[in-house]
């Protein structure tokens, strides 16, 4: 037999396993796409062969404290789409968004209807709040697995209960590919809570770490702010720059928004129109994006997306850019 060349997996060995299961989901989305957007044979590669570097994407990297118990589940997608014209070189459109489980201010369970709203943002990287994974009440779809292959974006998934047959907590969707992701376990309050991380492998060389957060939503902040302070130490440790997106469930001047404006670079909505909650009749600002360290980041436009009907929260957009050799 050939020797395979060094770094690579070997036939037989757990990421050899991981690498077929890969390729085999590759070429299933690759049969099923509709409409040409370049080649996903790139992606795929980058993938495997990060993999084959780094061990399976279950496992957390060297800079991930936080990250104990089961990890998130990680899937491809669809194959992403071709990366985006040249003069977007540099630049992260980022898409904070709490779905709702896909069940609109109309009551109507709709996912087609957040993926189309997802879809006209030309995303690279999500956060996604309130995910079903097998949840009867939305039909027990992967609803990340779901958008993942609808957007054409890798999907990542992460529970923090079990709800009605299935799971509940939240996803990352990214163009590039996640090379592993991880779980930080925090404070419980009314209900169980976790932030959910990835490291993404960008263009170029990169590794940006994607934490996504959905904090206690009650009145009172005690659980919330525990939660905030758990999780401001796990990211005060961290090695790569990084991106911090969700429903931090607290508003401008509160002690929660306080630990990580001090921290990282706020994507700052027009003050004319920066609520995001509730979708139909905004009046409150509870959803965020930030960038870390803020030297390495710069921003090139925040807005809040008018979208009434699909969740009951607006979709935030950020394009973020990375200074020239950062």
């Amino acid at each position: 037999m050939t020797a395979m060349p060094p770094g690579l997996p070997t036939p037989g060995s757990p990421v050899w396993g991981a690498v077929l299961r890969i390729i085999r989901e590759w070429r299933s989305a690759f049969r099923l796409r509709t409409r040409g957007s370049g080649s996903p044979l790139p992606e795929v590669l980058a993938l495997v062969v990060g993999m084959g570097v780094g061990g399976c994407s279950a496992a957390p990297p060297s800079d991930a404290p936080g990250g104990t118990g089961d990890a998130p589940a990680v899937g491809s997608g669809s194959a992403p789409a071709a990366s985006r014209e040249e003069g977007d070189a540099g630049t992260l459109r980022v898409v904070s968004y709490n779905i709702r489980h896909g069940r609109g201010t109309d009551d109507v369970l709709d996912l087609d209807r957040t993926a189309a709203t997802l879809r006209a943002l030309s995303p690279d990287i999500v956060g996604l709040q309130e995910v079903d994974r097998g949840v009867e009440r939305s039909e027990g779809v992967d609803q990340a697995a779901e958008l993942g292959r609808a957007l054409e974006l890798h999907s990542a998934f992460g529970a923090f209960m079990d709800y009605q047959g299935g799971e509940y907590g939240m996803a990352i969707l990214s163009r590039h590919p996640m090379v592993r992701t991880w779980p930080v376990h925090l404070p419980p309050g009314n209900e169980p809570r976790m932030a959910l991380a990835a490291a993404v492998a960008l263009p170029g060389g990169d590794t940006v770490v994607v934490v996504n957060v959905h904090f206690d939503w009650v009145d009172d902040d005690a659980f919330r702010f525990l939660q905030a302070t758990t999780l401001a130490s796990v990211l005060d440790t961290l090695s790569h720059p990084y991106i911090l997106l969700g429903d931090l469930n607290d508003e401008p001047g509160s002690r929660t928004l306080s630990l990580f404006q001090e921290r990282a670079l706020e994507a700052a909505k027009p003050a004319a129109d920066a609520f995001t909650f509730s979708s139909d009749d905004p009046r409150k600002e509870i959803d965020f994006i930030f960038a870390a360290p803020r030297a390495g980041w710069g921003v090139r436009e925040t807005r809040v997306i008018q979208e009434p009907l699909a969740s009951d929260h607006r979709p935030v957009l950020a394009v973020l850019e990375r200074p020239p050799g950062e």
